[in-house]
Parts: C-alpha cells; structure tokens; sequence
C-alpha cells in the first residue's frame, strides 16, 4: 500500500461524503460546507492524476462559485433561527446503509479487476499546462474566442435585465 493510494483513498472518501452530504443536509450553509470539500477533494483527485493544471483551476473557479453561492443563498432563503427536524430518520439510515454498500460493491470490483499494467514513463516530462495553452491557442483559438462573446453578451444581457427590473419597481 502506497502513499498515492492512501491519498487517493481519502480523497475518494472525501468527494462521496461530502457529495452525500451536500443532499441530505437540510441548511444550505451545510450543504455549501460540503459541497467545497467535494471540490476541493475532486481538485486533489485532478493532482493525484498528473493534471495540475485542471486541479488548480478547480479550486479557483470553484472556490469563486462557492462563495456566490454561500451569498445568494444565504441571502435569498427563509432562514429560522431554529432548526426543524426533518422525521426522516429512517430515510437517513437507509440512505447511509445504502451508500455504505455501494461503496462496499466499488471497492470490491476495484480490487478484483485485473488492471493492464501502465506503460513505461517517456523520456521527457510534458507540462500540462503548455500543453492545455499550445491546444486552446492554435488548434481551438477560434472556439475559444466564440466563446468568450458568448460570455460578454450574456453578462451584458444580465445587467440589462437587471436594469429593467430595478426601473419597473
């Protein structure tokens, strides 16, 4: 047993947990909590794969909407200062019975596969982020540039919208 596979283990318990979590949680600050550890979890999965790159903008875009929605949903919900309970402790258990199962099944079919073994490692490392840049700039630059109007004009319809809203009331 490795240290990779220790870390990818944890990691792997983490992004489920938290993915649970996230829809059994009846507070939406709960499920904000653990929906950024299913990121953050799903960023170090990208790392443990050798794309540092996709992980490090994991964290950074997610950790943006993280925090937009932790303020718009706090800030447009009914909140109680009380919480309710939900009467759903049978739900729950079987939920958990569930998901420990499934999680049972997973690991079991995981370790009872025979995986090819991987190919010998090439003489020069390659960077992923050049790589991701050589691609995104000569081979799809006109899809990306597409794609950044489509993102100014939809920002510019929002603040229109927006605008006519706030004039209306």
């Amino acid at each position: 047993m490795t240290g990779e596979f220790v870390a990818f283990f944890i990691l792997s318990l983490l992004t489920i947990g938290g993915a649970v979590f996230m829809i059994s949680f009846t507070r939406v600050v709960h499920m904000v909590i653990s929906l950024g550890i299913t990121f953050i979890s799903i960023a170090g999965l990208f790392v443990l794969l050798g794309a540092e790159f996709v992980g490090v903008a994991q964290v950074l875009v997610y950790s943006g909407a993280i925090s937009i929605l932790m303020l718009f949903g706090i800030m447009l919900t009914k909140h109680d200062a009380q919480d309710e309970g939900t009467g759903r402790t049978w739900k729950n258990r079987f939920i958990l019975l569930f998901v420990v199962g499934l999680f049972g099944l997973l690991f079991w079919g995981v370790q009872n596969t025979p995986w090819p073994a991987p190919p010998p490692p090439t003489a020069s490392p390659v960077s992923n982020a050049k790589e991701i840049g050589l691609e995104v700039f000569t081979k799809y630059v006109i899809p990306f540039e597409l794609l950044s109007v489509l993102l100014l004009v939809a920002l510019v319809g929002a603040i229109i919208m927006a605008k006519k809203e706030g004039d209306n009331e």
